[in-house]
């Protein structure tokens, strides 16, 4: 890179375009959308000389913030020539990134039928499938023979986005089947399509979340997919190339809520510094007004932190514990919903599971704070004469809270999916704050019950 780099910057400093032209041609698209990465100021000049076509391909590659920058600077030419050319389903996630007034003008640069079809993709809701689709696909008649099916693609072939499927329709386009290339190159000219046809058709419909387009591409071993409405009408095809790039958009937007951030619309670098302190200023708000009631309830536990001060000593150790297996069950939980592993039906297996995990993990760091207490109370008397009965209560209370963390980490992203909301929204640090208040009370309540009589 660092060499493709230096050979660009020679070519802009002789002002040679045509030498610069025929270099960038010859590279791969994955290349040129480095050197923008690497030269950003001169990423309107790589993509207003390059052919259209790899024009089209490097633009459509490149991250939204990227490519609105770029569009910005762009002759009125290119720009016409590069929407109009840009494949439907690219050109509509375009679309819904730009601000209504940047799109009106856009639209007015479309021919009349990309227009129109520009505006009915633009018509599905934002998240869903519809948005996705391209309508450019090779469908055909069952009645007709594999001759006239190969003759049809050599036609139309060239505009469709995918060629692997073959679509089969019937006359007033509602979908039947779909086949795969090799299935029709591998037989006589003169076998029916119906011949070929298994009936194990998968679909989306236009109005499917995104999230579950992406599912069903991870179960089944698709290049595409085709998008039907409420009556089986063929609209489009969905491929895959479409999928991963949502399925990285979902993947990052749920890591930034796990880590207790609104989600970020561009790069990190990218994003102007206000907005960016405004993503991240309303969680930790919410989590510090939570935690001011830590200090409430250790101020209603104050008798008892007076008369045992070595309570206090295990404060950080009780409510870390506790924030920990929280944010792994949180965590875990997220991760196994977005890959479609787990779903609000199965609550109850992932309550039991983590009933008896949270246990066994509990009773692991409980044992663990037990025998620390024992070992430094046999050199010193840092936790006086009952240092067992401290012990005990420290050991005890992790056992509680371990499992009351897991439970709250595990049960949090099920209940907001229930209710609606995104489960990414119970990050991490959330589910730590809660617990922390929580184990503190468990933690107080145990000493409490251990101590009565003897320290308190």
């Amino acid at each position: 890179m660092e060499e493709m780099v230096e050979q660009v910057e020679l070519l802009l400093e002789k002002q040679d375009d045509t030498q610069l032209q025929e270099y960038l041609n010859n590279l791969n698209i994955s290349d040129v959308e480095e050197l923008i990465g690497e030269l950003p100021e001169h990423g309107p000049k790589f993509i207003e000389i390059l052919s259209l076509n790899r024009a089209i391909n490097v633009f459509r590659i490149l991250e939204f913030p990227v490519q609105e920058r770029i569009i910005k600077k762009l002759s009125g030419q290119k720009v016409e020539d590069l929407i109009n050319e840009l494949p439907p389903d690219d050109r509509t996630a375009l679309f819904s990134e730009l601000h209504g007034d940047a799109v009106q003008k856009l639209i007015q640069k479309l021919s009349p039928e990309n227009r129109k079809e520009a505006l009915v993709l633009l018509g599905y809701e934002e998240e869903s499938v519809g948005r996705l689709m391209t309508p450019d696909y090779i469908a055909v008649k069952r009645t007709w023979d594999v001759s006239r099916v190969l003759s049809h693609i050599r036609r139309y072939g060239k505009n469709s986005e995918t060629i692997d499927v073959i679509y089969v329709i019937d006359e007033h386009g509602v979908l039947l089947d779909d086949i795969r290339i090799r299935e029709i190159l591998l037989v006589k000219p003169e076998t029916k399509v119906s011949e070929l046809m298994d009936g194990r058709l998968i679909s989306l419909s236009a109005s499917d979340p995104q999230e579950e387009a992406i599912n069903v591409f991870r179960m089944n071993n698709r290049t595409a997919l085709p998008v039907v409405d409420n009556n089986d009408v063929l609209l489009g095809i969905v491929t895959v190339d479409d999928i991963l790039w949502i399925a990285n958009e979902e993947y990052t937007e749920d890591i930034q809520k796990i880590g207790g951030t609104e989600a970020l619309d561009e790069p990190y670098l990218d994003i102007n510094l206000f907005k960016l302190v405004k993503k991240r200023v309303g969680w930790l708000i919410i989590l510090f007004l939570g935690e001011m009631l830590t200090a409430t309830a250790m101020g209603y536990f104050g008798d008892e932190i007076s008369k045992v001060v070595v309570l206090a000593y295990f404060i950080p150790l009780i409510i870390s514990s506790g924030g920990n297996s929280g944010s792994q069950a949180s965590t875990l939980i997220i991760q196994a919903m977005a890959l479609g592993e787990v779903t609000v039906a199965d609550w109850w297996r992932v309550m039991r599971r983590e009933i008896l995990s949270g246990l066994m993990l509990g009773i692991c760091l409980g044992l663990i704070g037990f025998l620390r207490i024992a070992a430094w109370s046999m050199f010193s008397n840092i936790y006086g004469p009952h240092w067992m009965l401290v012990g005990l209560t420290v050991g005890a209370s992790l056992i509680g809270i371990v499992l009351w963390g897991s439970l709250s980490g595990s049960m949090l992203p099920l209940l907001l999916k229930k209710l609606g909301a995104d489960p990414a929204t119970s990050s991490a640090p959330f589910v730590a704050t809660l617990v922390d208040v929580t184990g503190l009370i468990i933690y107080f309540t145990i000493a409490v019950i251990f101590m009565r009589g003897i320290l308190l």
